[in-house]
This record gives structure tokens, sequence and C-alpha cells, in this order.
């Protein structure tokens, strides 16, 4: 792939992104987060305590949030886990209470799924009923686990670098400190990257090639791992959410994760975007449809005679 050719996907990529509202849809993404993010962390956080102890894995979730948010969202966020890890002494409560977690943390997922699909240009089919509704809390559920499993190597391989490190560190003092950096950053790319994979290809209702989603996945842990930087820095530099006082922290995380949507889209958008200009296979499952958009712009093109997007997928459901 040349430079030229990456130049116009990336532009015809930010014309799309800017069409299907990317900035609304981030808004709702960072609204339903404050509410799914007490469920999404302790399901985590669970899992990873397979391994490590609950005060360890909390430990480091609070310093990557701390790094990128600032102090307090971090201690917000400790006080979340905290809060929501207290035991109940009621079966049924235990059990509407695993309920409303597991509901409350795939709710981001849900309005996710709901974004990717406009970036695919797919929609859920009305007769679907309330049976895919549910398979896609489901497959929500299945991505907060796996999320958990990539904190788990994450945690696995910075365990490794750190004494890597430590080890050089005596042999050539001052020298590792800035090639861990980068090594550290790579390989928090290389997580990102899988997980962005991964929900490019599960989330939507739509049947997408794992060719078509490695380089939109990689773009976007790249420009994550950028964002993250510039906006740790900035948050420990202004400290926009001292303006909103005891809501302050919750603002910011609203406003990081906003951000972050914002770029999760933008690769979404450049993945449908390669996808089409390389002829891969893109079309809705078995349970969606194209969306309005994309049938009137495909009535467009066949009264003006010219060809489909993918002519190859012929009487396929639009």
């Amino acid at each position: 792939m040349n430079f030229k050719k990456i130049f116009s996907y990336l532009k015809e990529t930010y014309q799309e992104w800017s069409n299907d509202d990317a900035f609304e849809k981030s808004s709702s993404i960072a609204y339903y987060s404050v509410f799914s993010l007490p469920g999404l962390l302790i399901i985590v956080v669970t899992v990873a305590t397979l391994i490590w102890s609950p005060e360890y894995v909390e430990r480091v979730i609070t310093d990557e949030i701390g790094g990128a948010m600032g102090g307090d969202a971090a201690e917000q966020v400790q006080t979340m886990l905290q809060n929501s890890r207290q035991e109940s002494n009621s079966t049924f409560a235990l059990i509407v209470g695993i309920a409303t977690l597991v509901f409350g943390a795939t709710g981001v997922f849900s309005q996710l799924q709901k974004s990717l699909n406009d970036a695919w240009e797919v929609e859920l089919d009305p007769d679907a009923g309330i049976k895919q509704t549910v398979l896609s809390r489901v497959t929500a559920l299945g991505i907060i686990l796996a999320l958990a499993f990539l904190l788990i190597v994450s945690l696995l391989l910075s365990s490794v670098l750190s004494a890597i490190n430590g080890w050089l560190e005596q042999l050539l003092p001052g020298i590792p400190t800035f090639i861990f950096f980068v090594v550290n950053n790579l390989v928090s790319i290389v997580v990102l990257t899988a997980l962005f994979a991964l929900m490019f290809k599960v989330l939507p209702d739509a049947d997408v090639e794992w060719r078509s989603v490695k380089w939109g996945a990689l773009l976007t842990a790249v420009l994550f791992t950028i964002g993250k930087f510039l906006l740790g820095f900035y948050f420990g530099q202004s400290d926009p959410g001292a303006t909103f006082g005891a809501a302050g922290s919750i603002i910011l995380i609203m406003l990081w994760v906003y951000y972050s949507s914002l770029i999760m889209l933008f690769g979404a958008e450049f993945t449908q975007v390669y996808a089409r200009h390389h002829g891969h296979r893109l079309k809705p499952s078995e349970h969606a449809r194209y969306n309005a958009e994309y049938r009137l712009k495909q009535q467009q093109k066949e009264a003006k005679g010219t060809i489909p997007e993918y002519p190859e997928l012929g009487n396929a459901k639009r």
C-alpha cells in the first residue's frame, strides 16, 4: 500500500466518518459508558483475579486510568470497584445484582454496535426479534471477557518487560528507559490491535473478513495510543474536570471515552473503506440487512447504470 493510496483512503474515511455523525455517536457511547463502567470493570477484574490478587489488578487499572485521566478520575473508578465488589447477604439480591451487572456492562457495547452498524451500512432486521437482542448482549459479554483475557496478557508482558528493563538498567544505567518506553508501547499497540480487530469483526451485524479488519484495527490502535498520551498530557496540564466540581471526575471519564470513541469510529470507517476498495466481501448477517441510506445509494447507481459496490453479492438481502 503506497502513500498516495493511504492518503486517498484517509481522505475518504474522514468524509464518511463526518457524514455518519461520529461526534453524536461518540456522545451517546460516552453517556452509556458511565452506567456500564462499574459492571465492565468488575467483570474484567474478576477474570483477571484468577491469576493476580484483586488489589493488584485494581491498582494496575487505576494507575492506567490515572495516567490517562488524572488522579481524581482514578480515585472515582477505584471507589466504583470497591463499592461494586461488596458482597450481598441475600441470594436473590446477588442474582439480581449479577444480572444488572452484566446488563449494565454490555450497554456501552450495544451502543457501540449500533454505531459500527452505521459505519458498515447495515441495520438489524426488524423481524429478528428479542432472540437476536439477547444474542447481541451475549456477544458483548464475550467481548468483555476477551478484554479481560487481553488485560491478563498485557499484565504478563508488562511484568516480563519490567523485569528485563530492571536487569538492563543495572548493566546500562539510563539507556534502557527510552527502549522500554518504545517496546512497552509497541506491546500495547499489538494488544489493542487484537482487541479492535475482534470488535470490528464480531460486534457489527455484518459478515466481515479478517483481512478487512486487520489494517483498520492497527490504525485504530496507533491512533488510540497517540490519543491516550495526548489526552493524558492535556488532562494533567489543564484539569478540565475542575470546572465541574464534584462531578469533575465523571466528566473526565466521559470526555476520555468520547475522544476514544471518535478514534475508534474513524478506524471502523477506515476498515469499511479499505474493504470496499480491495473487493472484500462485506455484507449483512443473516439477521440483518443493508440500511436505508445504502439501499438508496444502490438504487441511484443502478438508475445511472453504474456497477454496484459489491457486485459479487448477487441477490444478497439489501
